[in-house]
């Protein structure tokens, strides 16, 4: 091979391939709730037998319902596996847990976010040394940092270019997986009203008003259509294992003191890494910041005036919304309706890496697509490995033991794990990674036009995405705010 070649293999963009979701369950395909169910009815069908007579029509009223509820499936999802969701939002809605209210005359403790729902535990820590503010899971035990993330339009760039900093951003990403500290790492990329204020200040450096036709113009359009834009702000937040980092937080002073502490050096760790991968980063989040973010989130109509109003309505402590109200697939807060959506399933065959470019760049709709990363140990990920493919293989050899025929799919899943465990043989990370996609609308009608925009560019980008139901606001609070929430 000449030296022209090999550098033309190098500047080629190599397409990429997901793992499929796993769909097999512990024994035959079943989940352990569809086991249940079916032991349920089998019992009982036994039972009646043995009882003689029409005991066992009588026992239908058990072994019927549970055999029904376990080979039924509606969404995806088996009638057993709904009884966990459909329980949970009625006893929500029983106990007024889907509706918010902010108290105005009672103060919240000192330190919270004034958040609803079970982010309201969420305790807020400035780091006396850089600023950065640090939100506290007490529940998790998680302390999360974010920054804003400034980069170059990839679609734009050569081939080579593109390849470049695909690995870099997979550099980043191991990062995550050496130190064993990191519980989660967020990208979240998101759309907001554009107040003009960007278009005013780039023509108060560049533009030349000399008082002609053209400068007079150009001004009037910049004031016209500025308010009417959007702009696009990617963030990268970072979520410490205070229980994995116990032992480094007890060197570095204990409390949040000492989190913060062992925070800040993995903060500098990614912070060469983004270097690196010629991502522009800011400097770390401060309160107010936080607080512009988070309340946009809820209000994304009061984007353009906090945008304005210089330091205005920049404390924590009124950064949640005034009202929230949970539906089974929609939530309703300050000045929107909001629907999440999960990312299901991920392009099964090769893509490039610009495939979410249906998604990213759809233009004229209010929406947070967020990616999170949960970084696996390597010997945490190698023990699952193994396990997963001694599961498998068990599978194989009982359903060819009973003549059960093993679907492509199944056989697409092993390939999945093997190629996992060579990719950790050969030192790369593994990552257990999310895919949700926040829309907001102004009116309900609007938000199911948006949706479903959204799920056909999901389609453009070879990807499944499901509207999630009966839990929208823990679901949203994981979408569109910079906290590294799960579901």
């Amino acid at each position: 091979m000449t030296t022209h070649e090999k550098h033309a293999e190098e500047a080629e963009l190599h397409p990429v391939k997901f793992s499929r979701l796993s769909k097999r369950g512990i024994l035959l395909g079943l989940s352990l709730a569809q086991l249940i169910a079916i032991g349920v009815a089998i019992a009982a069908f036994v039972l009646g037998l043995y009882t003689g007579g029409q005991a066992v029509l009588y026992l239908g009223v058990v072994w019927l319902p549970a055999l029904l509820v376990a080979v039924i499936r509606i969404g995806g999802r088996s009638l057993v596996e709904w009884l966990p969701i459909g329980l949970a939002w009625m006893w929500r809605s029983l106990t007024g847990q889907t509706r918010y209210r902010r108290r105005i005359v009672k103060p919240r403790p000192a330190g919270t976010l004034a958040l609803p729902g079970d982010a309201a535990a969420l305790r807020q820590y400035v780091d006396p040394e850089t600023g950065a503010v640090m939100v506290h899971d007490p529940h998790a035990q998680m302390l999360t940092v974010l920054r804003e993330i400034t980069h170059p339009s990839f679609v734009l760039l050569d081939p080579g270019e593109q390849e470049r900093r695909v690995q870099a951003w997979g550099r980043v990403l191991a990062t995550g997986c050496r130190s064993g500290r990191i519980a989660r790492i967020q990208v979240l990329e998101r759309t907001i009203p554009d107040s003009g204020t960007g278009l005013a200040q780039w023509w108060a450096s560049h533009g030349v008003d000399d008082g002609s036709w053209v400068a007079t113009t150009y001004k009037e359009l910049i004031d016209r259509a500025g308010p009417a834009g959007e702009r696009h702000v990617s963030t990268l937040s970072l979520s410490l294992d205070m229980k994995a980092a116990a032992r480094q937080i007890r060197t570095a002073g204990r409390g949040l003191r000492g989190a913060a502490a062992v925070l800040k050096q993995e903060m500098t760790t990614l912070t060469t890494a983004l270097r690196a991968a010629d991502l522009d980063a800011s400097d770390w989040f401060t309160p107010g910041q936080l607080t512009i973010m988070l309340r946009t989130a809820y209000d994304p109509q009061i984007a353009a005036t906090l945008d304005r109003a210089g330091n205005i309505g920049q404390d924590l402590a009124t950064a949640g919304p005034v009202a929230v109200e949970e539906r089974w697939d929609r939530l309703r807060s300050d000045s929107a309706w909001h629907a999440v959506l999960w990312i299901s399933e991920w392009p099964r065959s090769q893509v490039f890496p610009g495939f979410l470019s249906p998604l990213l760049l759809t233009g004229g709709i209010r929406r947070a697509v967020t990616l999170l990363y949960d970084p696996i140990r390597a010997d945490v990920a190698a023990r699952d490995v193994r396990k997963r493919k001694t599961e498998h293989i068990s599978d194989q050899a009982q359903r060819r033991r009973i003549g059960q025929i093993e679907d492509a799919e199944q056989s697409a899943e092993l390939q999945d794990v093997l190629q996992q465990e060579a990719d950790l043989i050969s030192g790369h990370g593994i990552l257990r990674f999310t895919g949700l996609v926040a829309v907001s609308a102004d009116t309900g009608p609007e938000l199911d036009a948006a949706v479903a925009a959204i799920e056909q560019a999901a389609v453009q980008a070879s990807c499944e995405t499901r509207r999630l139901v009966g839990q929208q606001a823990s679901a949203f609070a994981a979408a569109a705010l910079p906290l590294c929430r799960g579901l």
